[in-house]
């Protein structure tokens, strides 16, 4: 029987991935964890809907072509399955809550994540993703089917209640807290979950063999890193976890780790500058293994969308430049895809010996992300390596 799913890094060389879809994204309706306004592209807060339709043709086009500079290069690509209920707002509920429309399946990497021959469904914090799954379900049943060794799993379901939220926290953050108290909620990883379940975005995660690198960011918990360790422990695989420094941004809703800390290839690990590691334990690590560490030049591409999920203030919307340039997706440890219109960044890559697949993307990042987050890899030629033998 054929070897579907093998995945245990970020950089060995790619045989199979899937690549996310623009279509059928929505602005969610508000919800406990997060809001969505997009006041200029028609959507203030407390409305919800359909992306523009000519904004989704933009953002497919060039995700068709992405996978066909992939496939040019003898990679297998799967797409979602779009489930019906996904092109057109349409309200669900669970015994707990009712929320009136979903999010998208852009960003598969969220939803799950691959170790080794193993997908896990993640236990994610937003309602609006609940049911997202299934876009991908279809795919799963088929692999389940084909690959003998593929084991397919799931995080505990979290229930996603009230009390799985910080009561009145997006108000509180938008209108109340001045700048002291929301970096000493930085620095404490406090954001709008509670500890009541595990909670967690495969996103969050950077893999490098028997070491996984875990983001604190505000859509995971300490009880989901808690889970995560356990879970990966048992199965001889280290997990640590890492505190960025988001004062310097003001980035007080950090996302994942892919705009922040990307392992290139074995022996580099490139960072953010303005979102350092917090984290003693993480320098040293690297340190103590021989990895060169470099610091990103910053992004040059200007950004204008009027409607993005890539947002958290009151007015919504993406203007500007983005550290989203550091999300990117390797093709192998010395080739990696970057969105097309980060001239200085692919320029530093290049120097360091790396040949830089340019891929304009920038049409679908405000859809949820970038390269890395439009993708899961399904298979790539590697193996359960230690990179990090000097703990």
């Amino acid at each position: 029987m054929a070897k579907i799913v093998n995945s245990w890094d970020e950089w060995a060389p790619l045989k199979r991935t899937v690549v996310g879809t623009a279509r059928g994204t929505q602005i969610p309706a508000p919800e406990p964890n997060w809001e969505y306004p997009a006041n200029k592209g028609g959507y203030p807060l407390g409305t919800w809907g359909m992306f523009p339709e000519d904004q989704t043709e933009r953002a497919c086009e060039q995700q068709e072509n992405f996978v066909k500079i992939l496939e040019k290069r003898g990679i297998i690509v799967d797409r979602p399955v779009l489930h019906p209920v996904m092109l057109s707002p349409t309200p669900y509920s669970t015994p707990d809550w009712t929320q009136q429309n979903m999010r998208g399946i852009c960003c598969p990497r969220d939803m799950f994540i691959v170790v080794g021959n193993e997908i896990i469904e993640t236990a994610g914090s937003h309602r609006s993703r609940w049911y997202e799954y299934l876009n991908l379900r279809p795919l799963f049943e088929k692999w389940f089917q084909e690959d003998k060794e593929f084991l397919w799993s799931a995080a505990p379901k979290p229930r996603l209640t009230n009390d799985s939220y910080v009561p009145n926290y997006r108000y509180l953050l938008n209108h109340v807290w001045d700048d002291a108290e929301k970096e000493r909620r930085a620095v404490e990883w406090d954001y709008q979950l509670t500890e009541v379940e595990p909670l967690w975005d495969g996103a969050d995660g950077a893999r490098a063999g028997k070491d996984i690198f875990w983001c604190c960011s505000s859509v995971c918990n300490r009880s989901g890193v808690d889970w995560l360790k356990r879970y990966f422990e048992a199965r001889g695989i280290r997990l640590h976890p890492v505190q960025f420094d988001y004062r310097i941004r003001k980035s007080w809703n950090p996302w994942h780790i892919d705009c922040e800390f990307t392992m290139v290839r074995p022996g580099l690990l490139i960072l953010n500058p303005e979102m350092p590691v917090m984290t003693p334990e993480i320098h040293d690590l690297f340190r103590k293994n021989d990895w060169e560490v470099i610091n990103a030049v910053g992004p040059n591409h200007e950004y204008h969308a009027d409607v993005s999920l890539l947002c958290a203030g009151t007015e919504g919307g993406m203007y500007g430049k983005s550290w989203i340039s550091m999300n990117t997706f390797a093709l192998g440890p010395n080739t990696i895809c970057v969105e097309a219109h980060e001239n200085d960044y692919m320029e530093q890559l290049n120097k360091m010996g790396i040949e830089v697949v340019p891929v304009p993307f920038d049409q679908v990042v405000p859809f949820g992300g970038s390269l890395h987050c439009n993708t899961l890899d399904i298979y790539r030629e590697s193996s359960l390596n230690d990179y990090f033998p000097n703990q």
